[in-house]
């Protein structure tokens, strides 16, 4: 999945989680499944941070 398809895909989460007719459950599920898009994304930003810094110091 994409950078852009995982943050996309947290928001959609941030405004279920809005509802407040939600239940504990089902928030508590969204919240974990927000936390783990967010985790990859940011995964992904560090590992494309790493690989440009690599690219750089090659120069």
């Amino acid at each position: 999945m994409s950078f852009e398809k995982k943050l996309e895909d947290a928001k959609k989460v941030l405004e279920e989680l809005s509802n407040p007719e939600i239940s504990l459950a089902d928030g508590m599920k969204k919240y974990k499944d927000g936390l783990k898009l967010l985790q990859e994304a940011t995964k992904m930003i560090e590992d494309a941070k790493l690989e440009y810094t690599t690219l750089q110091e090659q120069k």
